[in-house]
């Protein structure tokens, strides 16, 4: 088990999505006031970072609400108790976590429901929620109420409403779950036949027709996203099953809920039209699951969904608790990595959900910081956003302050977004050390600052410095090196 520990740390990936969900649709947050709250989550927060989380997936809209100041939605049940009323002692939620997943060196991508419009614990609405102004326009189900995809106007609220955040908020990504059309129930049925009688566009069979409401919002969603901000990654998280062999020849080996023909969601047209930017597949099985096996799944998703970096979304207490079907002494978390390595379309991993990585169920989280993710990672590249590097840095030069020996440099010049320096990553080499810029145990930091502290004993060690600029895709500049004595 050690060597096979060890290995990944050999093999560690310099370009990496780690990411985890933070959700406020289970209550966690709900009338804790601010202080406990932003307690609560800079904890989550210190401990994700030294599991090697990059990206946090914040949940700021679950019903047509919000956890941030909007004037277009009613402040969240989720955050005050009650819908419409605002947190007091007044504070942005949204806000309060960019800064904190920046100031950690995390992205920050804010998480919508684009469609659910009530859940089915929320008992009362306030009088500016758009299911009581406009009641026309959502259509109950199982005791939820969501915003018909069918109707056009809605379309434009939502887009509406992502283009108020990601303009008003430097939110590096904008991430939508699975839910879309509802999730089948037994008795239930969705009321729109009148509705595709009269608005089909000619299309014949209603389960195309409700697809394609649902593909004219995701591409009408991301050229919104991307023409408010081009950086802004659009991010999806499908349900794990996109069609059963059973239904389709290239449906996976598996018997269970669809998103193709359940929920209506086309999610291989939206990657391979290039209507989302990572596609991130909920595998919340165990390998050897008898409906929907892991291992088939995942290997699935590696084959036809590669036009996109794609990112397996883990279940982590239900990993933590199934055996390693090879070795029943230990969990399945190795054996998942493994695969995750083994697939050359796998870019990254995304934790369900947070909560559960920082408390460690299973050594989870230690395996994390202490194995796969000991080293640093950069983002996946996105070239089809940006693939120009920014310059390198400049005036690179050690220098004595009162507080130590500090490497300072100048930011490269950039005079728009795709090549703007905005990070740095400082690598350190021995001397006579080959340097290679792959791997990223040669990664001292990354870093938002121009400077970085030498950690200087007694100047009789050499080493060589090499800094690389990273602009907003994490496009990284040639690298400036400086020897020093330390």
């Amino acid at each position: 088990m050690m060597a096979c520990l060890m290995a990944f740390v050999a093999e560690a990936q310099k370009r990496e999505m780690r990411g985890a969900w933070i959700q406020c649709v289970n209550g966690q947050f709900q009338g804790l006031g601010k202080q406990k709250m932003q307690q609560t989550l800079s904890y989550q927060l210190d401990e994700l970072q030294k599991d090697g989380v990059n990206v946090i997936i914040f949940q700021v809209r679950p019903e047509c609400d919000a956890l941030y100041e909007s004037k277009i939605e009613p402040w969240s049940r989720f955050l005050t108790g009650k819908q419409g009323m605002a947190p007091s002692p007044y504070w942005d939620p949204l806000q309060w976590m960019i800064d904190e997943c920046h100031k950690r060196g995390m992205e920050l991508h804010a998480w919508i429901n684009p469609y659910r419009a009530k859940t089915k614990g929320t008992k009362q609405l306030a009088a500016s929620h758009i299911a009581v102004r406009k009641p026309m326009n959502c259509f109950a189900y199982d005791e939820l109420f969501l915003l018909n995809p069918g109707i056009a106007e809605n379309r434009d609220y939502i887009c509406a409403v992502v283009k108020d955040i990601v303009s008003r908020y430097d939110v590096d990504g904008l991430h939508m779950d699975d839910y879309f059309y509802p999730y089948p129930v037994k008795g239930e049925t969705i009321p729109d036949d009148e509705l595709f009688l009269d608005h089909s566009n000619g299309i014949k069979d209603q389960g195309d027709w409700r697809r394609y409401n649902v593909s004219l919002f995701i591409e009408q969603v991301y050229k919104t996203i991307h023409e408010t901000k081009p950086w802004v990654k659009v991010g999806i998280s499908p349900f794990g099953i996109y069609r059963n062999r059973n239904t389709s020849y290239i449906g996976s080996n598996t018997n269970g809920t669809q998103n193709y023909d359940d929920l209506y969601a086309d999610i291989l047209l939206w990657i391979n039209n290039g209507w989302l930017d990572y596609c991130v597949p909920q595998l919340y099985w165990e390998i050897g699951h008898r409906v929907a096996d892991y291992d088939t799944l995942i290997k699935w998703w590696n084959q036809y969904a590669g036009a996109r970096p794609l990112i397996i979304g883990e279940d982590v207490e239900r990993t933590a608790k199934a055996a390693d079907k090879n070795n029943p002494q230990v969990h399945q978390q190795a054996a998942k990595m493994a695969l995750h390595r083994q697939l050359p379309n796998v870019q990254g991993t995304m934790l369900w959900y947070a909560k559960a990585a920082v408390d460690n169920i299973g050594n989870y989280g230690h395996n994390l910081r202490n194995v796969y993710w000991k080293y640093p990672a950069l983002q996946p590249e996105m070239p089809f956003i940006d693939n120009k590097a920014p310059k390198k840095v400049r005036k690179m030069k050690p220098i004595w302050t009162e507080d130590g020996y500090v490497l300072f440099w100048t930011a490269p010049k950039g005079e728009s977004w795709n090549d703007k320096a905005v990070k740095y990553v400082v690598y350190r080499f021995r001397k006579g050390e080959r340097q290679d810029y792959n791997n990223p145990a040669n990664i001292f930091a990354i870093t938002q600052q121009p400077f970085i502290k030498l950690p200087y004993v007694n100047g009789s060690q050499k080493w060589v410095y090499a800094v690389t600029a990273l602009d907003r895709l994490q496009n990284e500049s040639k690298a400036v090196k400086k020897k020093v004595s330390l």
